[in-house]
């Protein structure tokens, strides 16, 4: 059976009321942020610049757009309703993100986001780093930093080849490819194995090393230390015993441990033991060798993450028993 002409079906009131959850509006969360914290509609007007009933205005809307009162308000008080306390802390989390979004666009937009491939030695790493990251992770928490421990030689090496961005290396490297600053300066040690009758000594003057087999590495290794420890023996006047030339620090502290040889290290690592290896540090003197800790880069190739690394490293707190530099 056809309805009559003109019959209309009952529509339920439900239907035709407008559902809650329209859009929420950015500027609406901060508005309303501002009142909860607050809890005084004039201080929030006058914290966010804007007129009292603007920010009333806003408020309204925002809370048709939840569909629940979310502020209560007398001539007396302004309190949050269990529904705003709520929607309160989400409130927070939306606009710290946004915010948090922001930063982030403007970080990559000037080329201060993404990662830095750093690369490091041991002292570097025990007296450097810990500060820098320290820094670089409250100050640019968008940089990620990737650590590459290797020596001085395969360092460079890698900087040429684009792997690492920036290199913390012994020695100034030669070369107009190269720039880099000073950072510290260390003295370097002898190492030997805990029942070397030089263990129970303070120190030994470097003549003596004269009558002493050695360990030593490859120069390409290290060219600063090698250099450094040659010319202590010249200034000396005494030619060097070398025994055993051997690249991994580690493998020299295992030699150095169980042969009557004497290794070298920086007084960093020469204080450093290490699980069932036990080394003993023994101070060298007249002279002291020594050698200098530097941070390089590609002359020309400095990336606004490396010049925010260097920025970091530049001012970076004193650390404690950090040897100071001399010039």
């Amino acid at each position: 059976m056809f309805p009559e002409a003109g019959y209309r079906p009952a529509v339920h009131k439900a239907v035709r009321q407008r559902a809650p959850g329209g859009n929420v509006e950015f500027r609406h969360l901060e508005s309303f942020l501002a009142i909860a914290e607050e809890l005084h509609f004039g201080r929030a007007a006058a914290r966010l610049h804007l007129a009292q009933p603007s920010l009333s205005q806003q408020l309204q809307r925002l809370e048709r757009s939840v569909g629940a009162e979310l502020v209560a308000r007398t001539s007396h008080e302004v309190r949050l309703t269990p529904a705003g306390e709520v929607f309160r802390e989400q409130a927070r989390a939306i606009v710290m993100q946004a915010h948090k979004a922001a930063q982030t666009a403007r970080e990559a937009a000037a080329g201060r986001s993404g990662t830095i491939n750093v690369g490091y030695n041991f002292a570097a790493g025990q007296h450097v780093l810990p500060a820098v990251l320290g820094k670089m992770h409250a100050e640019h928490p968008t940089v990620g930093v990737t650590l590459h421990e290797m020596r001085t030689g395969p360092q460079l090496q890698a900087l040429r080849a684009g792997d690492v961005d920036v290199a913390m290396v012994y020695g100034r490297p030669v070369g107009s490819e190269f720039e880099s600053r000073p950072l510290a300066q260390f003295p370097l040690v002898a190492v030997v194995g805990p029942n070397h009758k030089w263990a129970g000594r303070p120190g030994a003057s470097f003549s003596e090393l004269a009558h002493e087999p050695c360990i030593l590495f490859g120069r390409e290794q290290c060219p600063a230390m090698y250099d450094a420890i040659y010319g202590a023996a010249s200034t000396s006047g005494i030619a060097l015993n070398i025994e055993y030339e051997i690249d991994d620090p580690g493998a020299v502290a295992i030699m150095a441990s169980v042969k009557p040889v004497v290794g070298f290290a920086s007084a960093v690592r020469g204080r450093h033991v290490c699980g069932s290896v036990r080394t003993v540090p023994v101070r060298l003197y007249d002279p002291v060798p020594t050698i200098d800790l530097h941070i390089t880069w590609l002359s020309g190739r400095m990336s606004p993450l490396t010049e925010l690394f260097l920025d970091c490293v530049e001012s970076r707190d004193a650390v404690p028993g950090e040897e100071p530099l001399q010039v």
